[in-house]
């Protein structure tokens, strides 16, 4: 018995033809969505404790334009970085993965002389730089803290030996040791499960695109599910997720394990050391309670309202920054994952230079 067209599924028909001749395009990862910039907007607009000043956006704009054009700042910059890795390899991928695994929470309460530090190369290195010496002192000890399998063997891959890798200068140790180690663990046992032991096949599973990468990260790992609660809805900021793949295109100068399609889509990545820099430039501006909170360097909780607001509002104002730049200067080669490089270096600078204005605020997680 024949069946009348109107009930064939014609659309159903045409994906088992294409199922069954190998011509099934895959679901184009372009689409994929982090919502980042949505969840920023969200808090801003619902948020009291922290606004934007539009006035001094404007300028701060033209400022920083002018100040990346000078420098000639570029992802050419990242590797002038003493200890970032100069070679463009598959073994430089995995560092990068591990670095930014554990890249979060290095702020200290104790002076620079005391807080926690790493020795390498005859310097002393604190705050991320101690991460990325660490991770360079153990490859040089023939230690393959770059690997996802040594990670998952716990017996050769100790609590101890971890003690080692991270020890310090000084007598402070560095924060989170055992958070820093259920991230590796975790990591490795997905990636060895799943990728064949190198991020590297993530990034092709991703085909080069930024979102679904950070997407995939996201989803794959809970140590890079950066989700919070703000007023009743979720909130997604997955700072680290999007600045392992910011890290990627710039160390690879947007070209093989960076050529990332979709780079423009990544937002700023949310932490405590650009807020500082927007801060001083008078474009983030605080609640009597929250900016006096902050002055006292008292503890702000992870995921609560006012740290959310200070995320968000640091997004979205980045995002402002960025399409001011546009608008003004509509050919330059410009995003916002450029714009947090050069005002994450500008905040150490100042820094270094105790001429930092408002302290940053104390949030101690895994998220940054």
């Amino acid at each position: 018995m024949s069946v009348p067209d109107s009930e064939i599924d014609h659309d159903l028909l045409a994906f088992m033809r294409q199922a069954l001749t190998g011509t099934l395009q895959p679901k184009n990862p372009q689409k994929l969505k982090t919502y980042v910039l949505e969840s920023a907007q969200y808090i801003v607009d619902n948020g009291i404790d922290v606004a934007l000043s539009r006035e001094h956006i404007v300028k701060a704009a033209e400022h920083i334009y002018s100040a990346m054009q000078a420098k000639q700042y570029s992802t050419d910059t990242w590797s002038i970085h003493e200890l970032h890795p100069k070679a463009k390899t598959r073994e430089t991928v995995d560092f990068i993965f591990t670095m930014d695994l554990l890249n979060f929470s290095f702020w200290s309460e104790m002076d620079v002389e005391t807080r926690f530090a790493v020795e390498y190369n005859g310097k002393r290195w604190t705050g991320y730089w101690s991460l990325v010496a660490a991770l360079q002192r153990a490859l040089d000890e023939g230690i393959p803290i770059t690997c996802p399998y040594f990670w998952v063997d716990e017996q050769i891959c100790s609590e101890e030996l971890f003690k080692h890798i991270f020890r310090s200068a000084t007598d402070e140790d560095i924060p989170l040791l055992p958070e820093r180690i259920a991230c590796l663990r975790e990591a490795g046992q997905v990636v060895c499960e799943r990728y064949d032991g190198t991020f590297a096949n993530m990034i092709d599973e991703a085909d080069f695109s930024a979102t679904a990468l950070v997407v995939m990260l996201a989803d794959e790992l809970s140590c890079f599910r950066d989700e919070h609660v703000f007023e009743g809805r979720r909130v997604n900021f997955y700072k680290r997720a999007q600045i392992l793949v910011a890290d990627l295109w710039a160390c690879f100068g947007g070209e093989s394990f960076g050529e990332f399609h979709d780079i423009d889509e990544l937002t700023m990545f949310a932490d405590y050391r650009v807020p500082v820099t927007l801060t001083m430039l008078h474009c983030l501006q605080f609640g009597p309670k929250l900016e006096a909170h902050i002055k006292a360097k008292k503890m702000i909780p992870s995921g609560s309202s006012w740290e959310c607001q200070l995320r968000g509002a640091s997004v979205w104002c980045v995002e402002m920054i960025r399409r001011e730049i546009l608008k003004r200067h509509p050919k330059v080669n410009i995003n916002a994952a450029l714009i947090d490089f050069y005002l994450y270096d500008t905040a150490k600078e100042m820094e270094a230079l105790g001429a930092e204005g408002l302290p940053h605020h104390r949030t101690r997680s895994i998220w940054y």
